[in-house]
């Protein structure tokens, strides 16, 4: 990645002590027992992921998957108190959560399935999930950021960040991190069907060492049901705190053990979404479908084209429709944006996705699944070419 004094002023703090332990951080490990080169192997080489090490509190030696939340009382780790386990939504909420529905309705899935029987229909269909698969599929060298924020909170910036969360996972061999930098008390875990938080981005920015392997840095991490793991940005509280410095400290350690790493920003033009942007490989730009949307996106590509580092090559906008009576005229406002220079997606509306809770790709509709599963291919494309 082109620009890289901010991540050498990050990695010299990784391997000194730094001002965290004047916060009550944990002391830093010497420079001289740190490689004085960052490891930037990809995350799928068996060194990063070995087992070989000493294994992270309550993980699995055998897959590097937590069998429970790291233990307290780890002075040695932490001299803060240890995080405890805080539910992801108050028991009581779970009265209200009603049946999962799915995207489409039994009459177009009967109808779906009868044009499958045309042989060529099949064919196409096969071709093109091939395709979308190599796509997705495709090595990285370098762990890949692809940083998701909006113009205002309600477009949906979450919920592509968790389908996209869910899509990398099914497809990709390698770890995959989803990275929760909303602290405006953000709805991706409960997106993500994670049932408690407990470590934060502030959490691992005190415990994060370069010694550290895999299987130690997945013991403070949320593992979800399908795969991949998740780091939130706090525990459900007003008033969290997830400053530039921590997001470049965390995303700049992590990006050595994750192939691709999903960031749900908050929106913008808040600092964490400006840095995120600056310094990921891919970009997804959430805009409702919408005449203010569509006006709002336009105005934040063009912004994009002005800054000094290139943005707008490895940026994908979602335009994203949130209610089944949008009348917006979807082709026009997918021109408009595209003077911009940048690919078009429409996500269409979806039952499941709208009726909110914990996503399940299972349930999705036929074209709002061919349309997430697209945005993820067009995105992770262009954030590998990104150098």
């Amino acid at each position: 990645m082109a620009g890289d004094s901010w991540q050498q002023d990050i990695l010299r703090e990784l391997r000194q002590p730094s001002a965290l332990e004047g916060q009550g951080g944990a002391p830093r490990p010497a420079a001289s027992a740190v490689p004085s080169e960052p490891q930037r192997q990809a995350p799928a080489v068996p060194a990063t992921v070995s087992t070989d090490g000493p294994a992270a509190p309550g993980s699995n030696p055998s897959t590097g998957r937590p069998s429970a939340a790291p233990s307290a009382g780890k002075p040695a780790v932490n001299s803060r108190p240890t995080p405890e386990s805080v539910p992801v939504l108050d028991p009581r909420l779970a009265l209200l959560r009603g049946r999962s529905q799915h995207g489409d309705s039994a009459v177009r899935r009967t109808g779906r399935s009868l044009r499958r029987l045309a042989v060529n229909s099949v064919a196409r269909e096969v071709a093109e999930t091939t395709r979308i698969a190599e796509q997705l599929q495709q090595p990285v060298t370098t762990g890949r950021h692809i940083a998701v924020t909006s113009i205002r909170g309600g477009a949906g910036k979450s919920t592509v960040s968790a389908l996209l969360s869910r899509i990398f996972n099914h497809y990709r061999h390698d770890p995959v991190l989803t990275l929760e930098a909303d602290t405006a008390l953000g709805t991706l875990p409960v997106r993500l069907g994670a049932e408690s938080v407990r470590w934060s981005c502030s959490d691992m920015a005190r415990i994060l060492r370069p010694s550290m392997l895999l299987t130690d840095i997945t013991g403070y991490l949320v593992p979800l049901e399908n795969g991949g793991w998740l780091l939130p940005a706090g525990q459900g509280r007003v008033g969290a705190q997830l400053d530039v410095r921590t997001y470049r400290l965390v995303t700049v350690a992590l990006s050595r053990y994750f192939g691709v790493t999903v960031v749900d920003c908050e929106s913008l033009p808040g600092d964490i979404a400006r840095t995120a942007l600056d310094t990921a490989h891919g970009r997804v730009l959430v805009a409702p479908a919408t005449l203010e949307g569509v006006a709002g996106a336009r105005t934040v590509l063009d912004w994009m084209a002005g800054l000094p580092r290139p943005a707008l090559p490895g940026t994908v906008v979602a335009l994203n429709s949130v209610s089944p009576d949008m009348t917006t005229d979807l082709k026009a406002a997918t021109r408009h944006l595209q003077e911009a220079g940048v690919p078009v997606i429409g996500i269409p509306y979806d039952r499941h996705l709208a009726a909110g809770g914990p996503v399940r790709t299972e349930l999705l509709g036929q074209a709002a699944r061919e349309s997430v599963t697209g945005l993820a291919a067009e995105v992770l494309r262009r954030a590998v070419g990104v150098r």
